[in-house]
Formats: structure tokens, C-alpha cells, sequence
């Protein structure tokens, strides 16, 4: 395959096509330095077989950012250790270095100060001194407010009030740390060309009236500049070029702010290869407010949506060109590479969900794939958590999450069908057991199946399309329209047995009332309706009812609809809410529902169905006449149901838990 081909960038040789693009994980210590966490993360990438890890956003200065940092000689040997380890496994490390768009010592200094004075509040209180406790705490709360006040001007205006001097001390810690990055041993530095340098590129951010905005040739004179003093600092380093483009929405709007558009962009490629630059990845440009704009969620836009550009730039370059965003699938990949559109491929999320996607193309073995989510790595980013796919229960503990052959093989029944019954089974079967799965319906994934209904949901089907494939691999009986039978003639059981949609819990007569799970498994309604529970699954409900032409209300008695959903995902279903004119009454609590008219303290609204969505209950299974060791799973494992996440994880421990 074209994919595991080896390729020349720069001074590196990497041994296939396959690269994890930078990704912000929070696995670095709170200093920013690579720790236990972080080094195997990247080792458990490496050991997978991708050819080339570049490490997201580290920063060649002091910052408050949760992101890696190399501002130190005393931070080289950490980076060294990382490229050491990374070196065993034939894989080449990057370190994309970024600055952030403010004045970073002149926020660091406020914030410090900030700190000072809670100190020698904390030391007047000690001392009994309340009166300048008060002052010295009062100080702190002002100084703290004054820095993010500055730090969210900056943000919208440093590119345009950084002085001359400002951004030649940007540069010099950008060359500063490019050169403690070679003698760490690293192998190439990516130029984030996003963020400040981005911003300085854009003519939609940049106003500056010096050598550094106005003409295309001015507002891109910056990133040469740091490209040469890269160069110059750290000769003996490769250089990549992350080019962020300003793409198009839809509806003909600009997707992204910082960066350049296509026509520019391009042109700027040329200049790029002119200056030194080894390699370009082409990406979407930033600085819109919403990640989802840059890593979109399924169902947004297209599979491999920048390739368009990545290739019209491969056409006026001799240096390798990278693609990232959405190509999810090794097929897509080995495409765009024997369609000669580009010559690397970034499998961020996807090598989230499945590390090992070189080795399994390498022996033909079944790959997972990412839903697109969003749910365990974006969403936690921007929460201030580490990344972590919902499919896989080893991200961010590498060290000590895996699964352990058994020396003990035994008998082991599953349960049920769906995605934690699914996960059991496979690592069951992986750590060496004989595993038997009973699923009483006609098809694997249980509630999965609904949750692929709603609009732009179906991609969700890839999590059970997987096991599907490999779970005949590994030998797993799967038994469909079936329950479980003589389950004590195996050595242990796991239960997954799921949920259902709880009973409608208001006072009703029998006014037309459905459940949700009913509607998103193809039951027809009619006319108006109005659904009772706008969480994540009323939501859906609601949406996919509009979309199919109906007039829908949600009654929702907290002050949010969809409050679990995905901050990346929330404001399409929000817009489809406005493009549908989806009614939302929020703080309002049902009281009754009567003659297809449901009451609230302040309403009554008429319906020609209502839609239960108010939330799911576990299934009980009755295991008292099971005498061997089992446990439960998913759903069904606690006093709450469980999301992907959780059931996945659930199932995993579990399984793995079998000696």
C-alpha cells in the first residue's frame, strides 16, 4: 500500500504516510513538561507504527496555557527522553511551536502579582491582621480581573498594537526554543501558522499599516522571518508548515479568521518552499470561537474536506504536502495518496480511537475507526481535561491501562449485544478466553442503533460496524435472536443487558404518548408534537422529527436544551432548531397531560403527539440463579445509565478484570 511507503522530508526519513497531527491533549504535567503521561502516550503511538508524532502546541515561553512548554535549558532533558523513546520505534517527533496571541510577560506579570498579593493576604490573616487581609485580598481579585481583561483584549488585538520590538522577542523565543528542540534530539519543528503568525497573515485580522500589514507581501513577512530564524537557529532540523486556509461555509461565509484564503494561501505555499520550508500541512484556519469550525464533528462537513485546497497546493510544490481533517478511513488515505493529491496523511482522532492503524494495515487486521464525535477529546480540551476517544479506555493511561493476557483461559458468556456487551467480548477474547455473546434481538449495537437516526448521526454506526469485523477474528460465538441459556455451564458472565425508556412519570390519561426510543426506531407519528425532556436524547428526538416535517415544542424544566451535548456539535442542532422553528421552553415543568394537552404552570400546549424523552432506566437482569462470578456492564452497571464513554469503560475493566 502507498500508505506504508516510506517517504524523504527534509533531512528525516519516515517509513510510511502515516503522521499524528498536533493535538492539544492536557496529558503534560502542570508545568508544561512531558511527563510519565505524556511520553507514553506518544510511545503508544510510536509502538502503533505511525511514522511521525508531532507534538501540539508547545510554547517557547512562560504561559498560564494547559500546553507542553520549552522555554528552559532545564525542560531539554524531558524532550529528549520523548524523542529517545519515540527514536526505538523508527518514529520521528515535531514539536509544533506556537505563541499565543497576547502580550504573554505583560499578562504573566499581573497574573504574578495577582499571586503575590493572596499571599500576603494569607500571611495578614495568619498574623491577625484582617484589615490588610481584606486589602491584600481585594488587590489580588482586581489584579486578576485586570489580567484577563488584557488577555481578552489581546486576543482580538495584539496582532495589530504588538510593537516591532514585541515580535522580534516573539521570534527570538521561537528560535530559542527550535534550537534547545535540536539539541534534545527532536527531529523537525512545525511552524504553527495559525495563532500570531496566522493572525499577522490574515487580511481579515490584520490592520496594521507597517512593514508587517496591508499587501500580501507585508502581512506574510513575519512567518518568513520566523521560518529564517528557525532555520538559522536549528539547522539541523527539518521544517514543517502548518497553513491554515480560510475556507468557505455553506452558505458562502468565511470558515476561520487567522490564515489565508485559498488563492493567498496558495501563493504563500510557493513562498514557503522558497524559504526552506520541508514539508506544508494544509488545515483550516482558526480564530472563529468554536473549535468545531477547525475539528469538525460528524456529519458537519465532508470526509477530507480541505483536500481541495492540500491539492491545488501540491500542484505548485515539489515538497511534500500533508492533509488533515476527516479522513477517517485507511481507504481514504490510500487514495488521496495514489491520486497524488498529497503525499502524508493526519490521522489525529483517528489514531485516538485505534494506535495501532500502521501495524493493522500491515497485517490486514480490522481497524477502529473515529465517530467524529467530539465528545472525548475536543469537548474535553476546551473543559480543561485531558483527550480521551470515548471508543478507547487506554487513552491518557497507557501506563497502566492495557489489556493483560490471562494464563487461566475460561469459558466466558456476554449477555447482550450492545456497545459495552461488544467491548467485553473483544477484550475477553483478545486477553486469551473463549467468549460465547447472546443478544435476544436480530442485530448487534442495541441503543447505538437510535442514536445513528437523528441528523447527522449515522456515522455513529462505525463503533458497531467494527466489532462486527472483528469479533469472527477473534473466534467470538455470537448467538443473535437468542437469549442466554445455561448460563452456569460457563466459567463467567458478564451482563449487559442494557436499558429502556423510563415510563412517563407525570399524571397522563391516554392522550397519544410515545417514547422517544419508539420514534427513533421508525415509529410514525402524526402532526404536532411536543416532546417532554430536552436532554441529549429529546433533543435529537425533536430535531429528527423536524427534519421529517413536523412541528415540534420541548418542554424542558432546566434552563438548557441538550445540556450533555458536544459544545462542537450544539450550535448546528441549535441552528436546525431555528431553521425548523423548534419551539424550546425551558424552567418549565409539566404538571399533567390531559386530552392530548399538556399542562404547565404558566401553558397548556396542544399536540397531536407527545413524545416521552424524559430519560432511561437500567434493565434488571435476574442473576439469582447464577452461581458463577459475573458482573455487570453498560446501563445496566449502575444506579445511572451510562454513556458510550462510560459503557465502554465499564466493559473494559470488567473483561479485563477476568484472570
Amino acid at each position: 500500500m502507498k500508505l506504508l511507503e516510506p517517504i524523504q522530508v527534509g533531512k528525516m526519513t519516515l517509513k510510511n504516510r502515516i503522521m499524528f497531527p498536533p493535538l492539544t491533549t492536557g496529558y503534560e504535567e502542570r508545568d508544561g513538561s512531558i511527563g510519565q503521561r505524556s511520553l507514553s502516550f506518544y510511545e503508544r503511538l510510536a509502538k502503533g507504527g505511525a511514522s511521525y508524532v508531532v507534538i501540539g502546541d508547545v510554547a517557547p515561553v512562560r504561559t498560564a496555557s494547559p500546553t507542553p512548554k520549552l522555554y528552559s535549558e532545564e525542560q531539554i532533558p524531558a524532550f529528549k527522553k520523548l524523542a529517545d523513546t519515540l527514536h526505538q520505534y523508527d518514529c520521528k517527533v515535531a514539536l509544533q511551536i506556537f505563541h499565543p496571541e497576547y502580550d504573554v510577560p505583560g499578562v504573566g506579570k499581573m497574573i504574578m502579582e495577582a499571586g503575590i498579593a493572596r499571599q500576603n493576604a494569607a500571611k495578614a490573616k495568619a498574623e491577625g491582621n484582617e484589615e490588610e487581609a481584606v486589602k491584600q485580598t481585594e488587590l489580588a481579585q482586581k489584579m486578576t480581573k485586570d489580567a484577563y481583561a488584557k488577555l481578552h483584549h489581546d486576543m482580538q488585538h495584539f496582532v495589530n498594537e504588538a510593537t516591532v520590538e514585541q515580535l522580534n522577542q516573539i521570534k527570538e523565543s521561537i528560535a530559542s526554543c527550535a534550537h534547545k528542540a535540536m539539541l534534545a534530539g527532536i527531529d523537525a519543528i512545525e511552524v504553527h501558522g495559525d495563532r500570531l503568525l496566522g493572525s499577522l497573515c490574515s487580511e481579515v485580522l490584520n490592520h496594521r499599516s507597517d512593514a508587517y500589514g496591508g499587501s500580501f507581501e507585508n502581512r506574510i513577512r513575519y512567518a518568513l522571518e520566523v521560518v529564517k530564524a528557525i532555520k538559522e537557529a536549528a539547522p539541523d532540523l527539518t521544517i514543517e508548515y502548518k497553513l491554515p486556509i480560510i475556507t468557505l461555509n455553506k452558505d458562502g461565509s468565511l470558515r476561520g479568521k487567522g490564515g489565508l484564503k485559498e488563492t493567498e494561501g496558495i501563493a504563500f505555499a510557493k513562498k514557503l518552499e522558497e524559504a526552506g520550508v520541508d514539508m506544508i500541512q494544509v488545515a483550516q484556519a482558526n480564530h472563529t470561537g468554536n473549535m468545531g469550525d477547525t475539528i469538525p464533528p460528524m456529519g458537519d462537513v465532508p470526509y477530507n474536506w480541505t483536500l481541495p485546497v492540500a491539492r491545488k497546493v501540491k500542484e505548485v510544490v515539489s515538497i511534500p504536502v500533508a492533509t488533515v481533517g476527516r479522513v477517517v478511513s485507511v481507504e481514504a488515505g490510500e487514495k488521496i495518496l495514489n491520486d497524488g493529491d498529497a503525499d502524508m496523511i493526519g490521522y489525529g482522532r483517528s489514531l485516538l480511537t485505534d494506535p495501532d492503524i500502521a501495524l493493522k494495515v500491515k497485517k490486514g487486521e480490522c481497524i477502529r475507526e473515529c465517530l467524529n464525535c467530539n465528545k472525548g477529546c475536543v469537548d474535553a480540551i476546551q473543559n480543561r481535561q485531558y483527550i480521551s476517544c470515548v471508543l478507547n479506555a487506554e487513552n491518557g493511561n497507557e501506563t497502566t491501562v492495557s489489556i493483560k493476557p490471562t494464563n487461566n483461559p475460561q469459558k466466558v458468556v456476554v449477555i447482550g449485544g450492545g456497545i459495552a456487551g461488544l467491548e467485553a467480548a473483544r477484550v475477553a477474547a483478545v486477553k486469551g478466553h473463549t467468549v460465547t455473546l447472546f443478544e435476544k434481538a436480530d442485530h448487534l449495537g442495541g441503543q447505538i442503533n437510535i442514536a445513528s437516526v437523528p441528523p447527522r448521526k449515522n456515522e455513529i454506526l462505525r463503533s458497531v460496524e467494527y466489532y462486527q469485523k472483528v469479533l469472527p477474528t477473534l473466534n467470538v460465538d455470537i448467538h443473535l435472536n437468542e437469549e442466554a441459556k445455561d448460563i452456569n455451564s460457563y466459567d463467567y458472565a458478564i451482563i449487559a443487558v442494557g436499558a429502556h425508556n423510563m415510563e412517563m412519570p407525570i399524571p397522563h390519561d391516554n392522550s397519544n404518548i410515545v417514547s422517544s426510543w419508539d420514534v427513533l426506531n421508525g415509529q410514525e407519528v402524526t402532526g404536532d408534537c411536543v416532546v417532554i425532556g430536552g436532554g441529549l436524547v429529546g433533543a435529537e428526538t425533536a430535531e429528527y422529527l423536524a427534519n421529517k416535517g413536523h412541528q415540534v415544542t420541548i418542554v424542558e424544566m432546566m434552563d438548557k436544551i441538550a445540556a450533555g451535548e458536544s459544545t462542537t456539535v450544539l450550535p448546528l442542532m441549535m441552528k436546525d432548531f431555528a431553521d425548523h422553528n423548534v419551539k424550546q421552553l425551558v424552567n418549565t415543568k409539566v404538571d399533567h397531560i390531559e386530552n392530548n394537552i399538556v399542562y404547565t404552570a404558566n401553558d397548556q400546549i396542544k399536540a397531536d403527539t407527545i413524545i416521552n424523552a424524559l430519560g432511561s432506566k437500567k434493565n434488571i437482569f435476574d442473576d439469582s440463579s447464577i452461581t458463577i462470578p459475573h458482573v455487570c456492564v453498560g446501563d445496566c452497571s449502575g444506579e445511572r445509565t451510562a454513556d458510550i464513554a462510560r459503557a465502554i469503560r465499564t466493559a473494559y475493566h470488567a473483561a479485563n478484570a477476568i484472570d
